[in-house]
């Protein structure tokens, strides 16, 4: 059996990170909605913490079906909370900017949000959280 080309298998592992983060996003998104909504917490707080519970998400199912890797897990778990550092602080970041200086909502702002901090995870998780 041949391998698959870099490419191919470049596309399959970002489509199986995409599937894992649509999970953690149904985590994140319905805590942010849920508490902003029924809580009474502001956008930021609420998406903040909406990132830290579909963070916890995403570790486990990137762990097993993205990156399939062996890289013991006291290892890799401070790895990943690094890279999710630097993505909780671009939320805050892109939230502040989009709600309080652009005087966004809060779901589509959420929505741009999220997809740059995907590109960031999915590269530095693939270089170096799970390599």
């Amino acid at each position: 059996m041949t391998a698959l080309p870099p490419l191919t298998r470049l596309f399959r592992q970002f489509m199986a990170f995409a599937g894992v983060g649509l999970a953690a996003a149904v985590v994140h998104y319905g805590l942010l909605v849920g508490l902003v909504e029924a809580g009474g917490f502001g956008p930021v707080t609420a998406t903040l913490a909406g990132y830290v519970a579909g963070g916890i998400v995403s570790y486990w199912l990137n762990r097993a079906h993205t990156y399939d890797s062996d890289r013991p897990h006291q290892e890799a778990t401070w790895r990943f909370a690094l890279v999710a550092a630097v993505g909780f602080g671009l939320t805050w970041v892109f939230m502040q900017l989009f709600i309080n200086g652009l005087d966004a909502p809060y779901l589509p702002a959420q929505l741009v949000t999220t997809g740059i901090v995907m590109v960031w995870s999915f590269i530095a998780h693939k270089a170096w959280t799970f390599a």
